[in-house]
């Protein structure tokens, strides 16, 4: 039997979007990225926009509503996946460490569009 969903707390694609910020603000806690504040409060914000559209979106008072906030988080997810392509261009991280978190944002990506997708067929 499925836990019934009460809270935004209790949906997977919003555990998926804190645990990704948890992943980014360790990542750019290092010393690489000290000094270069643009970039890491940009990729920060971008990362905490995902958790935080959901959870809006999820209090909203309407289905419609909801759906753009995820729509907008799923926004936000491209944008972690472009910044953190650029972190790898000017040699802040590893290979292994972007493949890794380029995986958690695409699956976070995948979870974000089913729930679209099943919000689309409830609207209409």
């Amino acid at each position: 039997m499925e836990k019934r969903i009460e809270t935004f707390e209790d949906l997977l694609v919003w555990q998926k979007g804190i645990e990704l910020v948890k992943q980014i603000y360790i990542l750019t806690g290092q010393e690489k990225f000290r000094n270069d504040f643009a970039l890491r409060d940009q990729i920060r914000r971008a990362a905490i926009s995902i958790s935080t559209n959901i959870a809006e979106g999820f209090e909203r008072s309407s289905r419609k509503e909801y759906l753009h906030f995820l729509n907008i988080a799923k926004g936000s997810a491209g944008e972690v996946r472009s910044l953190l392509r650029v972190t790898i261009e000017i040699g802040y991280i590893d290979p292994s460490t972007y493949d890794h978190l380029r995986n958690a944002i695409l699956e976070l990506s995948r979870y974000l569009s089913n729930q679209i997708r099943s919000l689309k067929g409830r609207i209409q």
